[in-house]
């Protein structure tokens, strides 16, 4: 029975890596592959599919679409697994990728923690004449993996999230029962703050914005929105990812704002535009992401295809954005 289940879940992974890979695909439908093996390579302990998983994802890193590779290492962080250090040490180390799958790959690297990867890290960190997008992330990723493994790190007492991620930063521990919203946003905008704090006050806001109820929850969306004027293409794409996470309604003129604005980075306006499709059951949003299907930018053009997608699943009533093939 054991062998038969065993035989069962191989087969899955094979189908499910054979969508991912396969070019002829619906870009949605591999997204939703991709979903479900970042379900089986997360699991803890892990099973006998989990490296197998692994090996799926990594193996679309060969396709031309810049939003699913970024979204492949994104992943595989969140596996944190370190079979999957290996891939994302070649995807940051290869100069000729996109800019914006080697900074995913950098965060991802960041979120597994390895203290091995602090070199490849710190060395593009400091490398003259990078891309600032993969410079910015290798010195938040360094700082994840420096806070993690510090005594202060492990004596801070952080309030509980409502959210699964590994994020970039852990959140501003809370020193009260009554935060001050005002103090996180002046962190938040200090451009004379480290990033990595910067991104510990962004998501100590995210966490006073859920649920969605809290009296501090538009106020807190509020606080974030105003990130969307920092000179940081990285950091206004961060801000885009946690309204993404929210789905809070108070945060949708921001992101139709974002994806609206053609000069924006098209890693910004992408992950509004995916931040858009988890707010898909609100009036008048699927109309803004069918606006940009003929972007001039593939990268948004994709995106909102997955946020129309996700949409779709957000009124489906599924219980996961997610395919098992038959």
């Amino acid at each position: 029975m054991a062998e038969t289940l065993e035989k069962t879940a191989g087969d899955t992974v094979s189908k499910l890596r054979a969508v991912l890979t396969s070019e002829s695909q619906p870009l949605a439908h591999r997204f939703r592959a991709l979903f479900s093996l970042k379900h089986v390579a997360s699991q803890h302990p892990p099973t006998p599919q989990t490296r197998p998983a692994i090996d799926a994802i990594a193996a679309a890193f060969a396709s031309p679409s810049a939003l699913l590779k970024h979204e492949l290492a994104y992943c595989l962080g969140q596996t944190r697994n370190q079979a999957a250090v290996a891939y994302l040490d070649q995807v940051l180390r290869d100069v000729t990728e996109d800019a914006m799958c080697r900074h995913e790959a950098a965060e991802a690297l960041g979120a597994i923690g390895d203290v091995e990867s602090l070199g490849v890290l710190r060395e593009f960190r400091d490398k003259e004449g990078e891309e600032v997008v993969v410079t910015e992330t290798c010195d938040i990723a360094v700082g994840r993996i420096e806070w993690e493994t510090s005594e202060e790190g492990r004596k801070e007492k952080l309030k509980a999230s409502d959210f699964a991620s590994i994020d970039p930063a852990p959140p501003v521990p809370m020193a009260t029962t009554q935060p001050e919203i005002n103090e996180l946003e002046s962190r938040l905008l200090d451009r004379n703050c480290p990033l990595f704090e910067r991104y510990r006050a962004m998501f100590a806001l995210r966490d006073l914005a859920s649920p969605p109820d809290l009296p501090t929850a538009v106020p807190a969306v509020h606080a974030l929105a105003k990130g969307f004027t920092d000179g940081s293409a990285l950091f206004r794409h961060e801000i885009a990812f946690v309204f993404g996470q929210l789905s809070h309604p108070a945060s949708i003129p921001s992101l139709v704002e974002a994806l609206s604005n053609t000069k924006e980075a098209s890693m910004v306006r992408h992950e509004a535009a995916e931040a858009l499709g988890s707010l898909g059951e609100e009036e008048g949003v699927e109309d803004v992401l069918r606006r940009f299907l003929d972007d001039e930018e593939q990268v948004v053009r994709e995106s909102c295809v997955v946020a129309l997608d996700m949409a779709e699943y957000e009124r489906s009533g599924e219980a996961e954005y997610a395919i098992v093939p038959s």
